[in-house]
């Protein structure tokens, strides 16, 4: 795969997996910008626990069936899905229809209920492991960019600690991205500069 991806028209240059439309949206408006929303931080949870397997551009594709289907990410909510509900998300097309990923959910609604109630807020909990600021990155190319770091390690033990499922140390690290934790733009894409100054 190549470094980068250089949008014509824009002439601006983008980490090298945002190659389609959707995806180059995503990486330059939501992928790496830091996220202190309880309800967005749970969106992405529960995302990055569904992709397991997949590619993201496939959830990001399905992202608005899943806000549909998971009453746009309330984990109040969630927390109290039964048989019945579980039942339709299982036969709804739009979602990834794995039984533990969607049991995963409700059982993680539950778990991050229970950190809310602990620390005030998610955004508290997770957001200490990197002592309140982003991890700034200096990456040159992809295959430099980890799928894991001990931090991510730390926080997936403490999760499961907590109830928390489909939480190993890639879907830690790839949520830790999402929601802006570290910065892995490498550093020529044009994003980098940008969320380094905004801190």
């Amino acid at each position: 795969m190549n470094e980068l991806a250089s949008d014509v028209i824009s002439g601006k240059v983008r980490c090298g997996w945002a190659r389609d439309a959707l995806m180059m949206a995503y990486h330059d408006e939501e992928w790496g910008v830091p996220v202190h929303d309880d309800r967005r931080l749970f969106e992405f949870l529960i995302l990055e626990g569904a992709q397991a397997g997949l590619s993201w551009s496939t959830i990001l594709k399905k992202r608005p069936a899943y806000r549909k289907a998971f009453d746009n990410f309330d984990a109040r909510k969630i927390a109290r899905y039964g048989d019945e509900k579980l039942a339709r998300l299982l036969s709804n097309e739009g979602i990834v229809r794995n039984r533990l990923k969607i049991r995963g959910a409700v059982q993680n609604a539950k778990a991050f209920l229970a950190v809310q109630e602990e620390f005030g807020a998610f955004d508290t909990y997770v957001w200490q492991f990197v002592k309140g600021r982003p991890v700034q990155n200096r990456w040159s190319r992809m295959d430099e960019v980890p799928a894991r770091t001990m931090q991510s390690d730390v926080i997936s033990k403490d999760l499961s600690k907590r109830g928390f499922t489909f939480i190993g140390s890639t879907i830690c690290y790839a949520f830790m991205q999402a929601v802006g934790m570290v910065n892995d733009h490498l550093v020529s894409c044009f994003r980098y500069n940008e969320l380094r100054t905004s801190e």
